[in-house]
């Protein structure tokens, strides 16, 4: 019993705050049926206990149908409240039977009055009753206005029979009053009650579709970032690889200038690309929590953020705000997706020689918001929380994430202010010859003699030997040897447009600029 009673509380926990208010909303309205049947419906037949066999015969029959008659009200409050708010049509087969009870009942009810099985005061009671389980589901499946007419056809139609039967006067009157009342009370409860959820579940469908807009938008920004990113290096690439490849043809080593380019070009696209799928274009602290403000309050949760001011204003490193920028993205996306939350407080501190994340929701119960172990210690059980502590791991910072009591759930990130390198799986310096116009970069010498371009990139295919010349291209000729496309000159190498460089040994000859097809003479173009 205990089990199961724990399970029923774990049930409700883990449905969402509508699914409660539509739980709570169909068991109040079937509870009513109830509460109607043991009071207005079954008290007032204890006058017939004395009447006689056929009083408390056919009080006893009364009291069963009511009770097959509530069983079947409460079956189809559900599916009448999903009719009401459009989601699923209710079967009208499904009201024959509640039909057919309910003119039992009104029979039975005419009986009794016939025998004489009712006190006067306990008629106006017992009749209010006998139509009201019929009347909960039904006044969710026609409009109001029908709902009335019916309800006022039925009781001029029973107050009738009932005259017919010899009852007058004050019970009569009283009767067809507490039958209307009993009409406009199950009116004004079901239908205010069928209203509110379905307008809640409409902004919940609108949410829903907010988000799979949010989802759209953001495939389209990824795309049009893979357009700017790759769009304008492809069609480089093209153009210089077509322009290498005519030069080729023409034997003009210039082309290999044209080639080295286009893998300078193919390295820094391969690690654009790279940046926009990890998203560190995006990684920005102060964007994040805007975002996060944003999607947040979107989804109904109320959002403090505390210092954000702070670590964007007193100089953090880039890569500080990068990794906690991954943190507020991550966490703001666990809380939507796991508990119950209401609010969530985002807090930025900076101690002396480090900047403190803290993000706190309520609503978490036992689930781990980031997918983690809970206890933030170890290796967690997610793939958000591994990631998120392998991207502070990388700059000596620490995350924990663990429960903070009353149905709260902490997140904390540290970073140290001395951390200065990229942020994990940031942009690194692609390997390769340096851009035009740089510096290799350290720990990156030009090998001796090798064939240096104008601007200082080196290219990495060109060698030379003690007494001899790089050609452009990279072969190395002897002293005095034609190079493909020029001319020689006793102890020189020709450079590609023809001039000569004086030999030197150990020492590469500068190669020439890479000509832009507008350069070039128009029967090379």
């Amino acid at each position: 019993m205990i089990g199961r009673v724990r399970g029923w509380r774990r049930g409700w926990h883990e449905r969402s705050k509508l699914q409660r208010i539509d739980l709570y909303t169909r068991a109040t309205l079937c509870s009513l049926v109830w509460l109607f049947l043991l009071t207005w419906g079954f008290l007032p037949l204890g006058t017939a206990l004395d009447r006689g066999a056929w009083a408390v015969a056919i009080g006893a029959a009364l009291f069963a149908v009511n009770v097959a008659q509530s069983v079947l009200s409460t079956v189809n409050v559900r599916p009448a409240f999903d009719h009401y708010r459009g989601a699923e049509p209710f079967p009208r087969r499904r009201l024959r039977l509640p039909a057919v009870l309910l003119v039992a009942l009104s029979g039975l009810l005419i009986a009794l009055v016939a025998v004489d099985g009712l006190d006067d005061r306990a008629l106006p009671v017992l009749a209010m009753d006998v139509p009201v389980a019929f009347a909960i589901p039904y006044a969710l499946l026609v409009p109001a206005r029908r709902f009335l007419l019916h309800a006022a056809a039925y009781i001029a139609a029973l107050v009738a029979l009932l005259a017919a039967f010899g009852q007058a006067g004050t019970p009569l009157l009283g009767t067809a009053l507490t039958m209307a009342l009993a009409a406009v009370l199950v009116l004004g409860s079901v239908r205010p009650s069928g209203w509110s959820l379905s307008v809640m579940w409409q902004a919940e469908e609108a949410r829903d579709m907010q988000a799979r807009l949010a989802v759209a938008e953001e495939r389209l920004r990824f795309g049009r970032d893979m357009h700017d990113v790759l769009g304008r290096n492809l069609s480089v690439i093209a153009l210089k690889s077509e322009l290498a490849v005519e030069l080729a043809q023409r034997g003009n080593p210039a082309a290999v200038d044209q080639m080295v380019e286009v893998q300078r070009i193919a390295r820094a696209s391969q690690q654009e690309v790279r940046d926009v799928v990890r998203g560190y274009r995006e990684a920005d602290l102060p964007t994040e929590l805007m975002g996060a403000r944003g999607v947040l309050q979107a989804a109904g949760i109320s959002v403090t953020v505390e210092g954000a001011d702070g670590p964007a204003g007193i100089g953090a490193p880039a890569a500080v705000q990068a990794a906690l920028g991954w943190v507020v993205r991550e966490t703001a996306t666990n809380v939507l997706r796991h508990g119950d939350p209401r609010h969530c407080s985002i807090r930025l501190a900076r101690t002396r020689d480090a900047v403190v994340l803290e993000v706190e929701n309520d609503g978490a119960g036992t689930a781990d918001p980031l997918d983690g172990g809970g206890d933030g210690g170890g290796d967690g059980g997610g793939s958000g929380l591994a990631g998120l502590r392998e991207r502070l791991g990388a700059l000596g910072g620490t995350l924990t994430a663990a429960p903070a009591g009353d149905d709260l759930f902490r997140v904390t990130a540290t970073v140290p202010l001395t951390a200065s390198g990229p942020a994990p799986g940031g942009p690194t310096t692609p390997a390769g010859p340096t851009a035009p116009g740089e510096h290799p970069a350290p720990g990156r010498n030009a090998a001796a003699g090798g064939n240096t371009n104008p601007g200082g990139s080196t290219t990495p295919s060109e060698s030379t030997t003690p007494g001899g010349n790089t050609a452009p291209g990279g072969t190395t000729t002897p002293s005095g040897t034609t190079a493909p496309g020029g001319s020689t000159t006793p102890g020189g190498t020709t450079a590609p447009s023809g001039s000569t460089a004086p030999a030197s040994a150990g020492r590469a000859a500068p190669s020439s600029p890479s000509p832009a097809p507008s350069d070039l003479p128009e029967e090379q173009r």
